[in-house]
């Protein structure tokens, strides 16, 4: 008897699990990417980057991987600041995923779009002059991270 091929899908058939990074050049900008209409959801809105844990990761080499892959920087100190739910409603279906999100110190040289057929654009902003639109969660959860960043600006 053949297995039968499951067609499930993270954060909708089963909880996501997600690492959410806000990297950052210890002078008060954000580096930040648009997301493209190839990516889950959120298409065109700008958001700080993230990515799904794989099956043996724990959450720091996940972190590495995904900021490496989608910028190619290297992180110099990351902090985890919480854990939190997040369940929306995409294509008018509920969506559940687990993210942790991280404050992330790296170096800004070599910076590069590393996954341009999932984010049209890169650039650095200073955090008082944020692009719009933002990602659906950013206010929420710039909130957990905003006074670490804010904590490397002489």
């Amino acid at each position: 008897m053949q297995a039968e091929k499951l067609d499930l899908k993270k954060g909708v058939d089963f909880i996501g699990n997600t690492c959410v990074f806000f990297c950052h050049d210890g002078e008060g900008n954000i580096l930040l990417g648009k997301r493209s209409v190839n990516c889950r959801d959120e298409h065109g809105r700008w958001d700080c980057g993230g990515g799904s844990m794989e099956f043996g990761e724990d959450f720091e080499t996940t972190l590495r991987r995904e900021i490496k892959e989608e910028y190619n920087v290297d992180v110099i100190e990351a902090k985890h600041v919480a854990t939190t739910n997040v369940i929306r409603e995409h294509d008018g279906r509920q969506t559940h995923w687990i993210a942790t999100i991280h404050s992330v110190l790296v170096n800004p040289n070599g910076m590069k779009n590393g996954e341009p057929h999932k984010i049209d654009d890169i650039n650095w902003f200073p955090t008082s002059q944020l692009p719009t639109p933002l990602h659906s969660q950013w206010d929420r959860h710039f909130a957990m991270v905003e006074d670490d960043i804010n904590s490397y600006i002489k």
